[in-house]
């Protein structure tokens, strides 16, 4: 029977809500740890003349909604370039840096408060017509940057261009304990007076080390940080990101000087870098609220790992597993079991989830033991991290002394026989292994032996 137009209505509504339902709940756990937290976010003068800026700009009242101290960093390059070129002036540029004349400076005062200004007034309007409408979003900027010149550098004088000095941290946390939403321009003041032209990535990479920021996010121009493939890179250790820095490989300069703020960073105490395409629309909510986000993730810390289990992850053990057992793949364990037998579980946590589990269970006087409870999230299969963990069991088993690891399956044999296990007779289990085989299961023996 033909599905009359109200009904396809009915349909298409359930599962967008069952969408949104879903998306919410990954959501909620985000949420609730990022509040309080400091970001620093970073984006270019072409960010402020896009005709999307308005969304973006409602991402940033949101994120201040739900407690998230918000630290905003401008460029204004492209508005220097238009008004040097009303003058027709032009400046040079040496390492991505600005070479600043009296002509520059001056274009860069007037571009940096007019953007500004444009970007208090939107952030004041709390974006009529829109879910924000009405919010009361305080802007706070100032002279909190203190810098001196650059200098000369390979021969090379940078005249007004300067570097950060000291970030007044104290008047920043004050502002942001009140709720307000700071804004740095890439512009700082000498104790005597002067201003120098700073870059954002400068000014953004000082505030966050001073202020002990949770999160730097860099929106970059272009797609991002792209591999030899032109595939996105999504994870980096900053210890990656050196070696790429120091590479052969060429990266644009932008790219570049936001590599080299993202490993300092890291070394400073800034546990996550996070690199978007910023024409992604929505790209700052998919990376923050999102497990694996849409851009590249550059960290101090290892965002996924291979480890032994503990007590605290006996409640995602459970939540990984429960699906297998209700389709009768796994033999169902309670929670009492696995928190009596947590120690012998490995784990692969990513981003704080348990997205894959596996359990050894010695028989340590016949030199065997039994691997159970392989479980990979199915969001993260194919990505080889049951042979992960598989390796990192087989490692484990062999340093016990365990010799033979043997498996019983009803749903994956094949699997096991393509990583080397073999058909085996249930008598050739230890025999306190024999006296708990389900015969209803009927499951099938294979076992390994372990090279030495």
């Amino acid at each position: 029977m033909a599905t009359t137009p109200n009904k396809k209505s009915a349909v298409h509504k359930s599962h967008s809500d069952k969408q949104f339902v879903s998306w919410f709940r990954d959501a909620a756990p985000y949420i609730n740890a990022f509040r309080g937290h400091t970001f620093v976010v970073v984006f270019g003068g072409e960010a402020i003349q896009d005709k999307n800026f308005a969304g973006l700009i409602h991402d940033f009242t949101l994120l201040n909604s739900l407690g998230i101290r918000l630290v905003l960093v401008h460029g204004s390059r492209p508005q220097v370039e238009t008004r040097l070129k009303a003058q027709a002036s032009k400046t040079a540029f040496h390492q991505g840096l600005r070479i600043t004349d009296d002509t520059a400076l001056a274009c860069v005062k007037e571009a940096a408060g007019t953007v500004r200004v444009e970007i208090e007034a939107l952030l004041s309007m709390g974006l009529a017509h829109s879910p924000m409408a009405g919010a009361r979003i305080r802007v706070a900027s100032g002279n909190a940057v203190t810098a001196r010149p650059l200098g000369i550098h390979e021969g090379v004088d940078y005249l007004h261009t300067g570097e950060v000095r000291r970030i007044d941290a104290e008047a920043i946390d004050h502002q942001l304990d009140q709720n307000a939403v700071v804004l740095l321009s890439p512009l700082g003041y000498s104790p005597t007076g002067e201003v120098f032209n700073l870059s954002a990535e400068d000014v953004a990479t000082s505030a966050a080390i001073a202020l002990h920021a949770h999160k730097v996010i860099y929106l970059a121009e272009g797609p991002g940080l792209r591999d030899t493939r032109k595939r996105l890179t999504r994870e980096l250790t900053f210890t990656a990101a050196q070696q790429l820095l120091n590479s052969r490989r060429r990266l644009p300069d932008d790219m570049r000087r936001i590599l080299r703020s993202a490993v300092n960073l890291c070394l400073n105490g800034i546990p996550r870098v996070h690199i978007l395409d910023r024409q992604i629309d929505g790209a700052l909510l998919q990376e923050l609220f999102t497990r694996d986000g849409v851009g590249t993730l550059i960290s101090a810390d290892t965002y996924e790992d291979t480890r032994q289990a503990g007590i605290d992850n006996v409640g995602g053990i459970l939540e990984l597993i429960s699906p297998l057992e209700q389709a009768d793949v796994l033999v169902r364990r309670s929670r009492e079991r696995i928190e009596r037998e947590i120690n012998h579980f490995t784990i692969i946590e990513r981003d704080g989830m348990v997205i894959a589990c596996v359990a050894l269970n010695p028989f340590s006087e016949n030199k065997m033991a039994e691997l159970t409870c392989l479980a990979v999230h199915p969001d993260y299969q194919g990505a080889a991290r049951g042979n992960t963990l598989l390796q990192f069991v087989e490692q484990n088993a062999a340093q016990q002394g365990i010799q033979q690891l043997f498996v019983l399956s009803t749903k994956t044999s094949h699997w096991f026989l393509e990583r080397g296990f073999k058909k085996a007779d249930i008598k050739t289990l230890p025999m306190k292994r024999q006296a708990l085989y389900n015969y209803r299961r009927n499951s099938k023996v294979f076992i390994k032996t372990l090279s030495e």
